[in-house]
């Protein structure tokens, strides 16, 4: 029994978390909305007519704004910023292994990270485990090549956005400009067409 308490929540433990995580992306997604409707004028590079399909959930700021300056760990352990990527479109995935929705989406975002190879463009699945679950987070991970682990052990990432998020998973999507553009609250494919698009929408801009 020691054993599986350490090694995460029990099934029906990951069960309340999946329910209450979807309780929790539709009410993120209504403040976050809120927050946004007090903002205007609308950002650049306009992305309303591709909210469709598996992105019909995409949540667009009425201005960009900038990525958070908190730092994670990369692959090595060493830290790293969103801001880093900056010239790229980045997409950054917030999961955990305790999240059932984040597991059942990852293998888009490496489907989306091999069609995107050799573009301006940077997947980020940012795991938000504690530490002691670290090794069962990375080898998720190594699981769901191209993507390679990166943590934020102390769970910062999500109350450094503007507004803060409470969903898993979240996945934001950052310009070139290295601002945020878009954000989805709960589990999308990511490897089909609609997510293309968007990406494909976002690299046109220099």
């Amino acid at each position: 029994m020691s054993q599986e308490k350490e090694s995460g929540p029990p099934r029906l433990g990951v069960l309340r978390l999946a329910l209450w995580g979807a309780a929790l992306v539709g009410v993120a997604g209504v403040l976050y909305i809120i927050a946004q409707s007090s903002i205007t004028p609308r950002a650049k590079g306009g992305l309303t007519d591709l909210t469709r399909g598996e992105m019909s959930r995409l949540i667009l700021p009425a201005e960009a704004g900038p990525a958070p300056v908190t730092s994670f760990l990369d692959p090595e352990g060493k830290p790293v910023r969103i801001g880093d990527f900056r010239g790229k479109v980045v997409v950054v995935n917030l999961w955990a292994t305790w999240c059932a929705p984040c597991v059942l989406e990852m293998p888009t975002l490496a489907r989306l990270a091999e069609a995107q190879k050799g573009k301006d463009v940077v997947v980020l699945a940012v795991s938000i485990d504690r530490e002691k679950d670290a090794d069962k987070a990375r080898a998720f991970i190594g699981r769901n090549a191209p993507l390679v682990f990166h943590h934020d052990p102390k769970s910062s990432l999500p109350f450094a956005l503007k507004p803060p998020t409470a969903a898993m998973p979240t996945t934001l999507i950052y310009g070139r400009d290295g601002v945020e553009r878009a954000r989805m609250l709960g589990e999308a494919d990511w490897a089909g067409k609609d997510a293309a698009a968007v990406i494909d929408r976002l690299l046109e801009e220099k």
